[in-house]
């Protein structure tokens, strides 16, 4: 559900062969570097994408990978491919171009999205990359390359039955989010306003899984369920004429890939990385493979440094 002899002509003869055999390739090398000098015809080789054009950070867990954690189950920009059983996603697709411009192979680690910047700090990866938005608590935990911007947007029941709008509408309903996420935090502080209100408080059932949240509205279980704006999208999309967008995007806001506190070399790493990706058009089409290129952001970055 949320589912390519001859004969022998003698001695003579052959040995005849073999030297014109070597005078053809002794002559075609004689031209071949003679292709070099002024005048000659030369081929500029293929360009290997592979080609580190950016230096390693120096304190990599495994020589060669970029140890990169996740929570493999928010599409489209992380969650595994039931097909491969390998992580797959937009973010995927981005820090994979960007351990490739290091000369490094991406590892993606998967993980649980509520305690992976502390799994971060105590060297579990080198990096996170999961949809995080950047936001003040978080800066004081963890170093930021803003890389997309999202907002927060309601699913809900095809043709929207509540007629939910917004989350000032779902006082004493039941609510699905997954946890550790801002859209949590958010659901809750609307609780505490509907009850501030004299009204019933929104009851949430919060969950490991995105799929498992979304999963709940397929059910009936809840009347809509919080998530970043492209998750909205990504799940109306897979399931026409089942669920639809409750109300507008609010809260835009970056989200960024996630270093540990002061690594500088890191941290210098990945956002040059990602600024020549940007600069040669394979952020974006990264983006458009995706379909979220309403997140893409501009070539300056606001944020440039984190203390």
């Amino acid at each position: 559900m949320l589912s390519l002899s001859p004969g022998n002509r003698g001695r003579r003869n052959s040995l005849r062969m073999l030297f014109i055999g070597v005078l053809l390739v002794f002559t075609m090398l004689l031209a071949a570097c003679g292709s070099t000098s002024g005048g000659g015809t030369s081929t500029t080789p293929t360009p290997n994408p592979n080609t580190p054009t950016v230096t390693p950070p120096n304190d990599l867990l495994v020589a060669g990978t970029l140890t990169v954690g996740s929570d493999t189950t928010y599409p489209p920009q992380e969650y595994i491919d039931t097909t491969t059983n390998k992580a797959t996603g937009f973010d995927v697709d981005l820090i994979t171009a960007i351990a490739q411009r290091m000369g490094l192979k991406a590892n993606i680690v998967t993980t649980k999205f509520d305690t992976i910047i502390d799994d971060l700090s105590n060297k579990r990866f080198d990096v996170v990359i999961s949809a995080v938005t950047i936001n003040t608590d978080r800066e004081k935990k963890a170093d930021f390359v803003p890389y997309f911007n999202a907002g927060e947007s309601l699913l809900v029941q095809a043709g929207n039955p509540k007629n939910i709008k917004g989350v000032n509408d779902l006082c004493g309903q039941n609510v699905g989010v997954q946890t550790g996420t801002v859209e949590q935090t958010d659901l809750q502080t609307a609780s505490d306003n509907c009850k501030k209100a004299g009204k019933p408080a929104i009851n949430l059932t919060i969950l490991q899984d995105q799929t498992a949240v979304v999963q709940l509205l397929a059910n009936n279980r809840v009347v809509a369920t919080y998530q970043d704006s492209p998750v909205t999208d990504y799940y109306n999309k897979q399931h026409p004429g089942q669920f639809t967008v409750g109300g507008s995007v609010v809260n835009a806001a970056e989200e960024g890939i996630v270093v540990r506190k002061g690594d500088t070399s890191m941290f210098n790493a990945v956002k040059t990385a990602f600024q020549q990706l940007k600069a040669d058009g394979t952020y974006h089409k990264i983006i458009e493979q995706w379909g979220v290129t309403s997140g893409q952001i501009s070539m300056v970055d606001r944020r440039t440094t984190f203390a």
